[in-house]
Order: C-alpha cells, then structure tokens, then sequence
C-alpha cells in the first residue's frame, strides 16, 4: 500500500460515490475552496479558534505532506460535473509509533459518514506504516466526531480535560 497513490471508492448515506485518496500538491486551490464553504463552528471545532484565513506557512504544512510523518486523505464528490473536496483527515507522527489525527468536513456534507470513511482508510495506512496508536483532540461539545471514534470499532480511551476529549485509538 503506497500511501501517495492511496484512492478507493465509498459511498456516502444518500448513495452518491465519493472518493477517499491521498492529497496531492496541485490539490491547494480545491482544498483551500472546501476550508471557505466550511462554517466558522465547523472551521473552530478542527482548529480550536476562530480561523478565517492561514499563513503562507500553514498552507505550506497542509498541502506538502511527504506520507511517511504526515499523510493526509481527501473526500472529493462529483459536484456540478467536476471533482470537488469535501473533507479531509490526516495524521502526523508525534513520536514512534504514535500520530495525531485531525480532521474537516465542509458543513453541507456532514452526516453523510465522510468522517468515518476517512478514519478508516487513515487507520488502514497507519497500520500498515506500523503506527500502535492514533490520538486527537476533540472539543467536548463535538458529539458527532466524538461519535465517529466511538463506533470505529478500535479499542478505544478517553480523558476529558478543560473542555477537550483526548481520544486515543488502539491499532494493535
């Protein structure tokens, strides 16, 4: 399993496809686009803050991903005859065997199980690259994403603290 070249087809609740592959460089302006259509709620509960616009820099760190310590999958629909973004998930190695998980999808989009098809293809890579571990943190009042990991069917602890769910994902 290449993670660069990673591509498989799920389906979403209302039985349009929707493909889950690796982000690739050129995919900037389309990933960029999806952060504009995500709510504001939406765009705090991913960064934790009020976030309307991202450094040069920030850019930099979430398009260039080299897929070994940082590996980051699209959901991308057909939407008015051409490949759209509508969520991503990603994990980056924060010690040996451990990564942190991340993930966004725009609002029009959530509930259609885009969030638990990209864990389990980010496990599926994460397993195969011998990680033990995946982690993330969720705000306490984000029940669905909460939900996602709850039903992932990986062994699974919680530590909540000062508003925030520490999740951690057993892969082995």
């Amino acid at each position: 399993m290449e993670a660069a070249k990673y591509s498989a087809v799920e389906t979403l609740r209302d039985g349009r496809p929707v493909e889950i592959r690796a982000l690739r460089p050129d995919d900037q302006t389309d990933l960029l686009a999806a952060v504009e259509r995500t709510s504001a709620k939406s765009r705090y509960r991913r960064f934790f803050g009020a976030k309307r616009y991202f450094s040069d820099k920030e850019i930099a760190f979430f398009v260039n991903v080299d897929f070994v310590d940082h590996v980051a999958l699209v959901a991308v629909v057909e939407e008015g005859g051409r490949p759209t973004i509508v969520g991503g998930g990603r994990y980056v190695v924060v010690r040996p065997g451990q990564a942190e998980l991340a993930f966004a999808v725009v609002d029009q989009y959530q509930g259609q199980s885009i969030g638990a098809a990209l864990l389990r293809h980010l496990i599926a890579i994460a397993r195969h690259a011998g990680l033990t571990e995946l982690i993330a943190d969720v705000l306490a009042d984000n029940s669905a994403m909460l939900k996602v990991f709850e039903k992932c069917g990986l062994r699974i602890n919680t530590r909540r603290q000062a508003g925030i769910v520490r999740v951690s994902l057993q892969l082995a």
